[in-house]
């Protein structure tokens, strides 16, 4: 089996990064670009890129849902007036904010609604690429849109990183597939079932399956874009399908990376929504919402909650995971 690091300093394919250059590129609804417009006037000259992902990101109307943003800056000293966002961000990346613009041209009052990270190019590309745990390139292994680049250079990089992250997730997911032999939709299913383990995320045990399913032609694409960096995990079967060489030693290893992932990613969690208490306003009404949009459990907003943010919402989150809820 080829070595981690080898496969860590191997080129990425061109015709990988042409592929993330095509899917980053399909158009979106114009109403994303109303929220994009209000992140360049918040960011100035700082802001290097913005990029559309998750659940909102094939939808022709914003309606009441909260679109997520990744704002791309130079640098976190000059994303912010205040200083201590700066370090916050610096200490434990990404920094999450609400965002909510009027819609032009409606007769009745609308509102969209986002919620954006910042992350620096620097962590972004590190991210992506070379961090242990997947926070950020579990997330952008799986597709997005990039509506906003500063210049071509910046694009390049961007579509680099993209790519980098599809290698890593395959790379650090693949061992822990159960079958030697495995199609594209089980390859994506285990990847993505691995990495939500490592967070506290609210969403249901079938939500792998349908992204994978959802976005079965994009990842098969991708999964054979990325094979060539692959060689020795992955092999390429004449029916479409993957043989994974993996052998039980290297198998073993990865089990353990990822229950430390996984330890990591709980604590990692609890350090962000920590401090998304101080830099996402209403974060309590947002939390409560997205964990009963993804599970159906309503979590009550109480008076004391609101009050103390954090330390009932460390009490909030022990009863969801003890009830299965988040995980």
């Amino acid at each position: 089996m080829t070595d981690h690091a080898s496969i860590f300093d191997q080129p990425i394919p061109n015709n990988l990064v042409a592929e993330i250059a095509s899917l980053s590129s399909r158009a979106v609804s114009a109403d994303f670009l109303v929220l994009v417009e209000a992140l360049k006037s918040r960011f100035g000259s700082s802001l290097e890129a913005v990029l559309l992902y998750g659940s909102c990101l094939r939808s022709d109307d914003l309606g009441d849902g909260v679109v997520d943003f990744y704002a791309i800056v130079n640098s976190y000293g000059k994303a912010y007036p205040e200083r201590y966002l700066g370090y916050l961000n610096a200490w434990l990346a990404p920094n999450v904010f609400y965002l909510e613009v009027s819609a032009p041209g409606h007769t009745q009052e609308k509102k969209f609604r986002a919620k954006y990270a910042v992350v620096s190019m620097t962590d972004f590309e590190q991210g992506t690429w070379r961090w242990f745990h997947p926070y950020l390139w579990a997330r952008f292994a799986q597709p997005s849109r990039l509506l906003y680049v500063r210049d071509e250079t910046i694009r390049k990089h961007i579509y680099t990183a993209l790519a980098r992250a599809v290698v890593t997730f395959l790379k650090s997911s693949l061992p822990m597939l159960n079958s030697s032999v495995a199609n594209v939709e089980a390859i994506w299913v285990n990847g993505l079932t691995q990495t939500y383990a490592a967070e506290l995320r609210p969403e249901r045990a079938t939500r792998a399956q349908q992204l994978a399913q959802i976005n079965l032609d994009d990842y098969t694409r991708l999964t054979e874009h990325a094979a060539p960096v692959l060689v020795g995990m992955l092999e390429m079967l004449p029916d479409g399908d993957y043989r994974c060489l993996i052998n039980a030693a290297d198998r073993r290893r990865a089990q353990w990376r990822w229950r430390l992932r996984r330890w990591q990613g709980t604590v990692l969690s609890v350090l962000r929504l920590t401090k998304a208490a101080f830099t996402f306003s209403d974060s309590i009404s947002y939390a409560a919402w997205k964990i009963e949009r993804h599970t159906g459990v309503r979590v009550e907003v109480t008076p004391m909650l609101r009050r103390h943010p954090v330390l009932w919402g460390f009490k909030v989150s022990w009863q969801l995971l003890r009830r299965g809820v988040i995980r």
